[in-house]
C-alpha cells in the first residue's frame, strides 16, 4: 500500500433547507391557518481519528467532500428532514491545518476523537412562525443558511516514543527488525526504507514502547537532497531520539564518523530547534566488523569525540544489529528511561 501523510482538501458543509409558506386547506377546519414546516438542519463535516488506519491515501485523488443538504420544509407543519453528517476517517497523529492561515485547527492524537471542521447551515423557517394576532395568513417565510467551508491541510505525524535516525544504510532497519516485529525492506543500497516503520518492543514485564524507523538523512536533506526532510515530521511527537551510526564500514576513522554525525545533527537543527533539542542517544552500529581486539580502545576513542561535537550524547551504546549484540542493553536503557519520563509526569499532575 502506498504511504501517503500529507493531503489537502476541501471540506463543504451541507446548506440548510427552506422553509415554506402553506395553509391548511381541510373540510372540518374552515378558518385554516398557516402549515409551512422549517426546513432541515443541512449536514455537518467531522473527522475522526482511527487506530485502523495509517494512511491518507483516501485523500490523494479525491479532493473535495460535501456533507448532504438539509430537505426543504413541506406543509402541514411538516419539517424537512436534516442532512446527513460526514465523516472523515484519518489516522491517529494526524493534524489538521487551515490552509488560509496555516494555523493548527486539530491535533487527532487519540484513537475515536471527534471534531467538527464545517457546521452545516440552519434551516429556514416556514410561515407557522410568523402568525400573530394581527397577521393571521402571513405569508413570509426564510430560506436555509449555507454551511461552512473551508480548505484544509492534512499532515500524518506517527505516534512513536523513540524514533531512529541516521544515513541511509546505518542499520535502522535492521535495528528495528531485531527488536521487534516490524518488518522493513532491508538491502545493500541506499534508501531502502521510503517510508516510516513502528515497532512495538516490549521489555519483559515492564511495559513496551513504539519505535519508529524513518528513511535516511543525508547532508543537504534541508535544500531537497535524498529524500529530503519530508519524513522528519514523523519525529516530532517522539520523546527520545537514537541516531544510529554505522562505525564497521570500511572500518572509518574517528573524524568521519564524528564529521557525518554533526551532519545528521545540523541537518536536524536546520529542520528546527524543538526536533534538535530532543533527547538524542547514539547506538554505534555495526561492531561485529570491527575485531575484538580493537572493539575497546575504538569505543572509548569515537565516545570521547562524538562528545565535543553537535552530536553531543551522554548515552553512548556499541550495538550490532545484525547479531543483536548490545541490543538488549540499549532497549532496556530506552525502556527505564520511558518508565522514569512516566513517573516524572504522573508527579507533575
Amino acid at each position: 500500500m502506498k504511504f501517503v501523510d500529507e493531503a489537502k482538501i476541501e471540506v463543504h458543509a451541507g446548506k440548510g433547507g427552506n422553509g415554506i409558506a402553506s395553509f391548511r386547506r381541510e373540510k372540518f377546519v374552515p378558518k385554516g391557518g398557516p402549515s409551512g414546516g422549517d426546513g432541515g438542519r443541512g449536514g455537518s463535516v467531522y473527522v475522526r481519528a482511527s487506530r485502523d488506519i495509517n494512511t491518507l491515501l483516501d485523500y490523494r485523488f479525491k479532493r473535495m467532500f460535501r456533507a448532504k443538504n438539509g430537505e426543504n420544509g413541506q406543509s402541514k407543519d411538516c419539517y424537512g428532514r436534516s442532512g446527513d453528517d460526514l465523516y472523515l476517517a484519518v489516522p491517529m497523529g494526524t493534524i489538521i491545518y487551515d490552509d488560509t492561515d496555516n494555523s493548527v485547527i486539530f491535533d487527532l492524537s487519540q484513537d475515536g476523537q471527534t471534531e467538527q471542521l464545517c457546521k452545516g447551515g440552519k434551516g429556514g423557517l416556514g410561515n407557522i412562525h410568523f402568525k400573530s394576532s394581527t397577521n393571521r395568513a402571513p405569508r413570509q417565510f426564510t430560506d436555509g443558511e449555507l454551511g461552512d467551508d473551508r480548505i484544509i491541510r492534512m499532515e500524518l505525524s506517527v505516534l512513536a516514543d523513540v524514533g531512529l535516525l541516521g544515513f541511509p544504510n546505518a542499520g535502522k532497519s535492521t535495528l528495528i527488525t531485531s527488536v521487534s516485529a516490524a518488518k522493513p525492506k532491508i538491502a545493500d543500497y541506499p534508501f531502502t526504507t521510503l517510508h516510516p516503520h513502528l515497532g512495538v518492543v516490549r521489555s519483559g514485564f515492564r511495559g513496551s514502547f513504539v519505535i519508529a524507523d524513518i528513511p535516511g538523512l543525508i547532508s543537504g536533506a534541508s535544500e531537497g537532497a535524498g529524500l529530503g526532510h519530508q519524513f522528519l515530521k514523523h519525529l516530532q511527537r517522539t520523546k527520545l531520539l537514537v541516531h544510529v551510526i554505522d562505525i564497521g564500514t570500511e572500518y572509518p576513522d574517528t573524524k568521519s564518523i564524528v564529521q557525518g554525525a554533526n551532519d545528521i545533527c545540523l541537518e536536524l537543527q536546520k529542520y528546527n530547534d524543538a526536533l534538535f533539542n530532543k533527547p538524542r542517544w547514539i547506538a554505534l552500529n555495526k561492531m561485529d566488523l570491527i575485531p575484538e581486539e580493537e572493539q575497546r580502545a575504538f569505543i572509548a576513542e569515537v565516545s570521547t569525540a562524538l562528545k565535543k561535537g553537535l552530536a553531543n550524547s551522554e548515552q553512548i551504546f556499541p550495538i550490532s544489529s545484525l547479531s543483536a549484540d548490545g541490543t538488549p542493553a540499549l532497549m532496556n536503557g530506552i525502556m527505564e528511561y520511558m518508565s522514569r519520563l512516566e513517573d516524572t509526569n504522573k508527579k507533575s499532575h
